[in-house]
């Protein structure tokens, strides 16, 4: 707490002539005595222009007791850290420069910050003279946080927007790349952007903060799962470890892919396949690994592809990018394995 300085002869002085004001101007003193404003008066003669007068909305707001703020520096509440640009708006209102009001940090009695804009008008005598100095502080802590947290989220949304165009560009780049008829290219990037808007979607629904495993693999797997019965033909077997939503995106443009590949391909290919969908988490020295198993069984019997396809590039490029992973596809007669070794995300708090 600031050292509480006695008060001088010019101080009691100034006081007196507040006591006087309360007569000449008495409205307007009782005005600014029961406003919910925080306002000071203070004494223009005296170096530091000390503070004569304080309103309960000042105290509350600052939580000092009246006793402790009357005869006090008028930037005790900054001497704290205050830097030289805060200290120089503060002067130029006293001077009448500032427009607007000065916007300034501000500390409390327990030391916390608040930023409070600061507009201060000059108290002449009957000769013109400025005797005090009327200072009024608009509380702006709601509106800097609420200034603080939109930047944050335009960051947010900006990052976003990064991220999502660069996996926009690889899915395009890719498409290309691996094939050359304009028809295939086109249902290539569609499905891909698909997939992608909804795992955007599920993402929108928890706030953009993350999303549980198997609400990403259910989501993804809907559009494949509606008809003809597949629905019944699919089992999944895990807790719902949540995700960050970079690793949601990735997971569910990779369950996408392998969903594709079963429909076309594999199991979803004929009446009487199924998959099966585990994972755990397994210890390692380097951190928590989380194996996810995808295994496909009683569809047409398969043979390992001449090459690799767009799909096996997207689900392999995509994790090991993305999220740091690994992935082996193995291409059993009786059906396609696909295991996801990636870290395992860190434990939400609370």
């Amino acid at each position: 707490m600031p050292k509480i300085t006695d008060k001088s002869e010019g101080q009691k002085a100034a006081e007196a002539d507040v006591e006087s004001f309360r007569h000449e101007l008495g409205p307007f003193v009782v005005a600014a005595e029961e406003t919910r404003m925080a306002m000071v008066f203070t004494d223009a003669k005296e170096p530091g222009h000390p503070i004569i007068f304080a309103n309960d909305a000042f105290l509350a707001l600052t939580g000092y007791a009246r006793d402790e703020v009357l005869g006090q520096n008028f930037n005790f509440l900054v001497e704290r850290g205050a830097d030289a640009a805060a200290l120089a708006k503060i002067e130029s209102e006293f001077k009448g420069h500032w427009e607007g009001g000065a916007e300034i940090q501000y500390r409390r009695k327990d030391g916390s910050a608040f930023w409070a804009a600061l507009f201060i008008s000059p108290v002449r005598d009957e000769d013109e003279k400025i005797v005090q100095y009327f200072a009024s502080f608009v509380d702006l802590t709601r509106h800097k946080k609420e200034q603080i947290e939109s930047n944050m989220l335009i960051d947010e949304l900006n990052h976003r927007v990064k991220n999502t165009l660069a996996t926009v560009q690889s899915i395009v780049w890719q498409a290309s790349r691996t094939n050359s008829d304009p028809k295939v290219i086109r249902e290539a990037i569609e499905t891909r952007l698909f997939a992608l808007s909804r795992s955007h979607d599920l993402l929108t629904r928890e706030n953009w903060e993350s999303a549980g495993l198997a609400d990403v693999l259910n989501d993804a797997l809907e559009p494949f799962g509606i008809a003809d019965g597949r629905a019944e033909r699919v089992t999944i077997k895990g807790e719902n470890i949540r995700f960050p939503p970079k690793a949601a995106l990735a997971l569910g443009i990779a369950f996408n892919e392998l969903a594709t590949n079963a429909v076309k391909y594999g199991a979803f290919s004929n009446a009487t396949g199924s998959v099966d969908i585990e994972w755990k988490i397994e210890p390692r020295a380097d951190g928590p690994r989380l194996i996810l198993h995808w295994r496909e069984k009683d569809g047409p019997p398969v043979t390992p592809p001449s090459r690799r396809g767009f799909g096996s590039r997207v689900i392999e490029r995509g994790l090991a990018y993305e999220l740091e992973g690994a992935v082996d596809l193995q291409y059993r007669t009786e059906g396609l394995v696909c295991t996801m070794d990636i870290p395992a995300p860190a434990p939400r708090n609370g």
